[in-house]
């Protein structure tokens, strides 16, 4: 397997790492326009993978020669939010890098599958599949699976359990609107409402909601990285080795909950042929209409860029 992470900042390079530090891939190149950067980076990776004990190889580049045939293409680049931004204030320019990178990418790796990180996320999906003109389950978002993994962490603080016995999910898109969904939440298979009052079941809904924006609070000159790159890396594990997991991603919906024409975050299997299945759930009343709200401002956004 050969994967390119397209961004050699914190969440490209932590992104590569990951992949180098569990063997995912016999090459993985970074590209980033940053002359010397992704060069040195791959460096010091590599270095490290006698210590690792793994055989990646990982190479730095400033073009596209060197991913060619990638079996995954990873999407990081773009800019980063700051305190007092929104991921919708990110819209116009990251639009114009994801379009400019995916297409240089897909050029070189036709047959590649394109995981994409890039905020305003589902927007950025959307402008992935359309630069590349891919079928729906070779480009997907990560959104959920980070909001999701938030989710749990916070649930898991709460009630001072281990994180791996919580299963829970979020829908919708990756922003103020997204979609936590405490009635398929459980800890252990018991669900969430017999374990704590729902005024903390909505606190930490809220701040799930908010969990971008909290680190990006913290950090002040970058947003978070260690918590997405873990995410994507999670779904090009579950490709790579056909792991055919269900994990809450950005596809386009093509009917499925009773929406069209706008990628947004819902469950799906994922496994060798990327997404494979969708998988629909039934919604409550109020659920419903918040997923559909949610899709609703993904489209508005989509639209300003169209």
């Amino acid at each position: 397997m050969k994967i390119t992470v397209i961004g050699a900042g914190n969440v490209g390079a932590t992104t590569a790492q990951r992949v180098a530090d569990r063997e995912l891939a016999h090459e993985c190149v970074i590209v980033d326009i940053a002359e010397g950067i992704p060069q040195g980076k791959g460096l010091d990776m590599f270095e490290a993978m006698p210590v690792e004990g793994s055989d990646t190889r990982i190479i730095g580049t400033n073009g596209y020669e060197e991913t060619a045939n990638s079996d995954i293409v990873i999407m990081t680049a773009g800019l980063a939010r700051k305190p007092g931004m929104s991921r919708d204030d990110l819209l116009a320019k990251n639009a114009q890098i994801v379009e400019s990178c995916v297409k240089a990418a897909y050029e070189k790796s036709p047959n590649a599958y394109f995981i994409i990180v890039s905020n305003p996320l589902d927007v950025m999906t959307h402008v992935a599949l359309k630069a590349t003109g891919l079928p729906r389950n070779r480009v997907l978002g990560m959104a959920g699976v980070l909001d999701s993994a938030r989710y749990r962490t916070f649930i898991a603080m709460e009630l001072n359990v281990s994180v791996e016995d919580i299963n829970a999910f979020v829908l919708g898109g990756h922003g103020d609107s997204m979609v936590p969904l405490p009635r398929f939440t459980t800890v252990a298979g018991i669900p969430i409402s017999e374990l704590m009052p729902q005024e903390r079941i909505d606190a930490i809904v809220d701040r799930t909601r908010k969990g971008g924006i909290e680190i990006v609070n913290h950090l002040k000159t970058g947003s978070a990285y260690y918590a997405p790159s873990a995410s994507a890396v999670e779904m090009a594990q579950a490709i790579i080795r056909d792991k055919r997991r269900i994990l809450p991603c950005a596809v386009a919906l093509e009917g499925e909950y009773g929406l069209n024409d706008v990628v947004v975050g819902v469950p799906i299997k994922i496994g060798k042929n990327g997404m494979e299945e969708i998988i629909e759930i039934e919604l409550s009343d109020e659920e419903r209409e918040a997923l559909h709200n949610s899709a609703n401002l993904v489209k508005e956004q989509i639209e300003k860029i169209s």
